[in-house]
């Protein structure tokens, strides 16, 4: 007896690409005003894996209204990014005060497995008051997306599919 799913029982792959032909796209965004108070937080993108599934993030994108006035101001030393994965922050994009893939210009791609029931979030925090920058380098608005692809994995479910 093996506990292996079977070669029948296996979800069916692209042969270019590896990918389940099951699978399904992921795309929130959302643009808000600017965290106000330090330490505040605002989920700009989020996503949640269904049970049974798994999938991979393949994007992320920024955006500050100081940025669209000017594509030079990548920096923001009043806002830290945060991408997380179930709520910890997903190396290398830890504590971020610039932009690194900003929205609308074509983001570099990722290739981050997730997990069953794989929680993702970007996310603005405000880290220095609004008054200490001076009012045309302020950031006032902020977005953020996140792009990819999940399917179903029989290895987290279907017992009774499997082949033991």
């Amino acid at each position: 007896m093996s506990s292996a799913v079977s070669l029948e029982q296996t979800p069916a792959l692209c042969n270019s690409c590896g990918i389940p032909f099951d699978s399904q796209h992921f795309d929130d965004s959302n643009v808000d005003a600017s965290p106000e108070q330090i330490g505040q937080e605002i989920v700009l993108a989020r996503f949640d894996l269904p049970p049974q599934y798994c999938g991979v993030l393949q994007y992320f994108a920024q955006f500050t209204d100081k940025f669209g006035r000017n594509a030079a101001n990548i920096d923001t030393p009043e806002i830290e990014w945060k991408l997380l994965v179930n709520n910890h922050s997903l190396f290398p994009y830890l504590n971020l005060r610039h932009i690194v893939n900003p929205w609308g210009y074509g983001s570099y791609p990722l290739n981050i497995r997730l997990d069953e029931y794989a929680s993702v979030e970007l996310v603005a925090r405000r880290v220095k008051a609004a008054v200490e920058i001076p009012i045309l380098d302020r950031v006032t608005r902020v977005g953020g997306r996140i792009m990819g692809r999940f399917w179903y994995n029989p290895c987290y479910g279907d017992v009774e599919r499997r082949n033991y």
